[in-house]
């Protein structure tokens, strides 16, 4: 596996990381996510070797590669601009790493037929690169650095200059290959729901560490920290005053801030309840999600069906609705 221990990279005076700690399995899809100037592609560098260390120890197994050429520690990475070499065509890109490594040309040509099948381009081997799609053009990158059997494949926001929908659909193409493939990787992203999709756990990076790390289904549902919470998407984070209330009742012990467990909160349909005002509407996912204002707060829950805004509405709250945040 891979592991990265106490790794420091100090650029001026910043500490772009900052002892950060970091394993790797054979065959998982680890997810890096955080917004930008977290240190997500300058960890990525420095696994790879184009980023010197300033501290800690990058290792495969017992392997120390922290010294190592980016050559010698047979890791692929797949940049968000493709850095595909516009003067070849798309097998001589594909290929570029096999004729370095002084792979026989028979051998060189099986290999890149094989990888272009498997990222969904059997065909295109002398197609132009100026000719593809922004999608083909991935596909391609994502083809020359699987070819020549890295142990660790490390993507760095690749499909970032996508539209949502293509993006949509390459990132479900991409999980079930890694998944065929048994491939090691870490795949860096700021959009929370492409790691949802694809991760078979997620590093939440911050400040040059780690802040949380594990299932999708154990961070998305204890973020830990408001700043984590922020990173994965969740919208309902409750300021308590002195003596833990708001405008929803007691939800604590006295002042902080919680998250309001998904499902807790929901339309009433009798007389009873907490009176709120829905303040908007929209329609994704597949259902309805509504914004609602009680006393000088806001909060977004899901509903059935569309409701007016300016509706006067009532809600329930369950029990243990919360989930208390360090900031």
């Amino acid at each position: 596996m891979l592991r990265v221990e106490g790794l420091r990279v100090v650029l001026g005076e910043v500490f772009v990381l900052d002892g950060l700690d970091l394993e790797v399995a054979e065959g998982e899809v680890l997810v890096l996510l955080g917004p930008s100037g977290c240190g997500k592609s300058t960890l990525l560098r420095t696994i790879v070797g184009l980023e010197r260390a300033s501290g800690g120890h990058v290792a495969w197994s017992e392997e120390d590669l922290t010294s190592a050429p980016p050559h010698e520690r047979d890791f692929g990475l797949v940049f968000q601009d493709h850095a595909l070499f516009p003067h070849m065509d798309v097998a001589s890109n594909v290929a570029f790493g096999l004729r370095v490594a002084g792979l026989p040309v028979e051998g060189r040509e099986a290999r890149v037929a094989e990888v272009l099948d498997l990222v969904g381009l059997d065909g295109f081997g002398e197609r132009r690169v100026d000719t593809l799609s922004g999608g083909e053009a991935q596909r391609v990158a994502l083809a020359r650095s699987l070819a020549p059997g890295p142990r660790l494949l490390m993507l760095d926001e690749p499909l970032g200059s996508l539209d949502r929908a293509l993006r949509d659909r390459l990132v479900a193409d991409l999980g079930v290959l890694l998944r065929g493939l048994g491939q090691a990787s870490i795949y860096v992203t700021h959009d929370h729901d492409e790691a949802f999709a694809l991760a078979d756990r997620i590093a939440v990076m911050g400040e040059g560490r780690i802040q949380r790390i594990g299932t999708v289904a154990e961070v998305w549902s204890d973020p830990v920290s408001t700043y984590v919470a922020q990173c994965l998407g969740h919208e309902n984070l409750i300021e308590l005053d002195r003596s833990g209330g708001c405008a929803l009742g007691r939800l604590g012990d006295g002042p902080g801030t919680v998250l309001l467990r998904p499902g807790k909160l929901v339309l009433s349909h009798g007389l009873d309840g907490i009176e709120a005002t829905v303040v908007g509407s929209s329609f994704r996912g597949g259902r309805f999600h509504l914004r609602i204002a009680v006393g000088d707060m806001e909060i977004l829950i899901p509903a059935p069906e569309a409701v007016p805004v300016g509706s006067g509405v009532r809600l329930t709250i369950g029990s243990d609705p919360v989930i208390p945040l360090v900031t």
